[in-house]
C-alpha cells in the first residue's frame, strides 16, 4: 500500500488491508465487509451474495499461485469508493515466474458501511490473454493492426 494517495476513510482502509493480506483462510471475511446481497462483477464474473464471492477468491487461490493485491492508490467521496491496484500471482505451470494484472475497482457502500456493489476492471486481453502462448500471438497481432498510426 502506498499511503500518499490512499484515502483515509475508515471503509476503504479496511477493505484495502483485507485484499493486501487476503488469503485462502481468510476468504470468509467477506461475510463481514459485503452485505449479505452485495453485487460482484469483474470481466469473468456476475454474482451476488456472499456465497458466489467467496467462490470467485476460493477459485482464484486454485488457479494461480501465490496470487496478492497492491493497492496503488485509493479515494472516497461519500458512499462511493475507487482502488487501483496491481495482483501478482505466478501460473501454477511456471513457478516462479511472476506475473501481473493492473486494474480499479469500484465500491458502492451500504448505510452500514459494507460494499453492496464492487465492480473491477481490467483489460483480460493485454493482461491475461496475450500471455497465454498461441492466443498471446493472436491477441498482440490484432493490437498491432488495430493501433492508430500504423
Amino acid at each position: 500500500m502506498r499511503a500518499p494517495s490512499l484515502s483515509t476513510d475508515a471503509r476503504v482502509l479496511t477493505l484495502v488491508q483485507f485484499y493486501e493480506t487476503l488469503q485462502p483462510a481468510s476468504v470468509g471475511r467477506i461475510r463481514a465487509l459485503y452485505s449479505a446481497q452485495a453485487h460482484f462483477k469483474d470481466p469473468f464474473n456476475d454474482v451476488r451474495g456472499h456465497a458466489a464471492i467467496e467462490r470467485i477468491f476460493a477459485h482464484m487461490f486454485e488457479q494461480v499461485a501465490s496470487p496478492r493485491f497492491e493497492v496503488d492508490s485509493a479515494a472516497c467521496e461519500g458512499d462511493t469508493a475507487f482502488l487501483a491496484w496491481t495482483m501478482r500471482f505466478s501460473t501454477k505451470g511456471r513457478p516462479g515466474r511472476e506475473e501481473q494484472i493492473r486494474g480499479c475497482t469500484a465500491l458502492r457502500f451500504d448505510a452500514e458501511g459494507r460494499v453492496q456493489w464492487h465492480r473491477d476492471y481490467w483489460d483480460a486481453a493485454e493482461e491475461l490473454y496475450e500471455k497465454v502462448p498461441l492466443l498471446g500471438a493472436l491477441m498482440r497481432a490484432l493490437r498491432r493492426r488495430l493501433t492508430a498510426g500504423r
